[in-house]
């Protein structure tokens, strides 16, 4: 019997939840075809048709990765700080989801350092990102809630900061779970607001 379009798209279905449990077990070190095959109860040869190099297969999982995430539900922030503080909670691996999201990605990046393709598409994701926070920066700016100040400095400051914090914790869960997480993303935007945070970088030494 011939397979149908809606096996097709079952098979697939199948071989992308595959892929995504060995890269939460994982990571991208330890994804192979072997793996996903032994995951997925087949054989490599049928992976072939899906994959036909180990290249397509870190492409595909890269995909899965973006895919995932953007359809990650987001909390809704409302607007001014709020929307800030949203955005980044979005961000911290303060659920199981959100850790093996955050765990995959984190492995990701050694494949795309050594890529200039994907390091230049992993660049263009964290500008996109940054660009974000900064339009919700801004607005916190214009409804008073932060001072005044180059918003898209403050969005790379609180960029580097989520990332710092997801490394941690990853690394550290029992020192950083999510209420600690989530105290100290409020300890960071309590600082933006404060005197000292709003100096202009013309009033440094140098």
């Amino acid at each position: 019997m011939p397979r149908t379009k809606g096996d097709h798209e079952a098979r697939r279905r199948d071989v992308s939840e595959a892929v995504w449990r060995v890269l939460a077990a994982h990571g991208f070190g330890g994804l192979t075809l072997r793996a996903v095959a032994a995951e997925l109860g087949a054989t490599t040869g049928l992976l072939t048709h899906y994959f036909p190099a180990k290249r397509d297969l870190v492409a595909y999982a890269l995909d899965l990765l973006d895919r995932r995430s953007a359809s990650r539900p987001r909390r809704a922030g409302g607007e001014g700080l709020s929307a800030v503080r949203a955005a980044m909670l979005d961000v911290l691996p303060l659920t199981a989801e959100a850790t093996d999201s955050n765990r995959i990605w984190v492995s990701s990046w050694d494949t795309a350092l050594t890529d200039p393709a994907l390091s230049d598409d992993y660049a263009r994701k964290y500008a996109q990102s940054r660009d974000k926070l900064r339009d919700l920066i801004a607005a916190a700016q214009q409804l008073g809630e932060l001072p005044a100040g180059d918003p898209a400095r403050i969005a790379a400051g609180a960029q580097s900061f989520l990332l710092g914090l997801v490394v941690q914790a990853l690394f550290a869960p029992e020192a950083f779970p999510p209420h600690r997480q989530t105290e100290l993303l409020d300890d960071y935007l309590a600082s933006l607001g404060s005197p000292s945070s709003s100096s202009s970088p013309s009033s440094s030494v140098g």
